[in-house]
C-alpha cells in the first residue's frame, strides 16, 4: 500500500502540530490546574490545598474588578476595530487610488510589539506636551496639566483607541482578503435583477464574509482580553485599579505577591469562562450563519 493511501497517513501529518500543542499547551495548563489545588510558599509547592485558592480568589474584589475592566475594555476596542476594518476594506475594495502604497502601511502598526506602540502612545498623551495631548486633550478642555493615562475617567478609553489604532488595520486586511476572494456570478446576476448597492452588501457580501468575520471576530475578541503589554507599559493598571485587566492582575500576584496558587486558579477560571463562551459562539455560529 501506498504512503498516500494509508489511513494513518493523515493522523501522521497532523502530529507535529498536536505535538507542539501539548507541550507548549495542555501540559502548562495541566500544570497550573496542580498549583491551583496548593499551597504555594515562595515557589514551593506545599500541602493540598482543595478549593482555599478558588475561594479566597472569589471574594476578592480586585478579581470582579478586572474582568469588568477587560470587559468594558472589550466593549469599546472591538466594534470600533470591527466597524473601521470592515468600512475601510470596503473602500479598498473599489480600487481606491494609492492601493498598491497603502495596503503595505497598514501592516506597520500590527507589526509593532506592543511595547514599542505603548512607548509611541505614552509620549504622544504625555502631560500637557505631547502631541495629542497638547493639540486636542488640553485645547479642548479635557484635562490640564496631566497625562490621559493619569486619569481614572479616560485611561481606559485611551488604552482602548491605542489598541484600536493598532489592530484595526488587521482587521481590514483580513476583511479586504476575504472581499477579493467573494465570487462574482452572484453581483452580476443581483445588478441585472436591478439590485442596489447596500441590498447587494446586506444579501450578498454580509453572508458570504460571516464565516470569515465569526473567525476573525473571536480571534479578535479573545486576543483584546488578554491585552497585556501595552496597558502594562501606559498605565501598569492605574490610576488605582482602574486600568488592570485580569492578565495584569494575575502578574502581579504571581511575580509581586507570590501568591502563586490564587494566580494559577484565576488562569484556570478564564480558561473555563472562554472555553464557554467560546463553546456557545462556535454552536450559534454553525447554526445560525454556517460558519464553520
Amino acid at each position: 500500500m501506498r504512503p498516500l493511501e494509508s489511513r494513518w497517513y493523515p493522523y501522521a501529518l497532523l502530529a507535529p502540530a498536536f505535538l507542539v500543542l501539548v507541550v507548549v499547551s495542555l501540559v502548562p495548563f495541566l500544570f497550573a490546574m496542580y498549583l491551583s489545588f496548593h499551597q504555594i510558599n515562595f515557589g514551593r509547592v506545599g500541602d493540598f490545598a482543595g478549593w482555599s485558592n478558588y475561594s479566597r480568589l472569589m471574594d476578592n474584589e480586585r478579581t470582579w474588578n478586572s474582568l469588568w475592566v477587560a470587559t468594558k475594555f472589550i466593549l469599546i476596542a472591538f466594534p470600533l476595530q470591527f466597524i473601521l476594518g470592515l468600512g475601510g476594506a470596503l473602500l479598498l475594495n473599489k480600487r481606491v487610488w494609492g492601493r498598491s502604497v497603502i495596503l503595505p502601511l497598514l501592516f506597520i502598526p500590527t507589526m509593532m510589539a506592543p511595547i514599542v506602540v505603548g512607548l509611541v502612545w505614552k509620549v504622544m498623551f504625555a502631560g500637557s506636551w505631547g502631541l495629542l495631548s497638547y493639540n486636542i486633550v488640553e485645547r479642548f478642555g479635557f484635562l490640564q496639566g496631566t497625562s490621559v493615562f493619569s486619569s481614572p475617567d479616560y485611561a481606559l478609553l485611551a488604552l482602548a483607541l491605542v489598541d484600536v489604532w493598532q489592530w484595526t488595520p488587521f482587521m481590514m486586511l483580513a476583511f479586504f482578503a476575504g472581499l477579493q476572494a467573494l465570487p462574482v456570478s452572484p453581483y452580476r446576476a443581483a445588478a441585472v435583477d436591478g439590485a442596489t448597492p447596500m441590498q447587494m452588501f446586506f444579501r450578498l457580501t454580509l453572508p458570504l464574509m460571516a464565516p470569515l468575520m465569526v473567525v476573525i471576530g473571536m480571534l479578535r475578541f479573545i486576543d483584546a482580553f488578554k491585552v497585556f503589554d501595552t496597558i502594562y507599559t501606559l498605565t501598569a493598571g492605574g490610576p488605582g485599579t482602574s486600568t488592570e485587566v485580569p492578565s495584569l492582575l494575575a502578574y502581579r500576584m504571581s511575580f509581586e505577591q507570590w501568591r502563586i496558587g490564587e494566580s494559577a486558579a484565576f488562569a484556570v477560571l478564564v480558561w473555563i469562562g472562554f472555553f464557554v463562551l467560546c463553546s456557545l459562539f462556535y454552536h450559534v455560529a454553525k447554526k445560525k450563519l454556517n460558519a464553520f
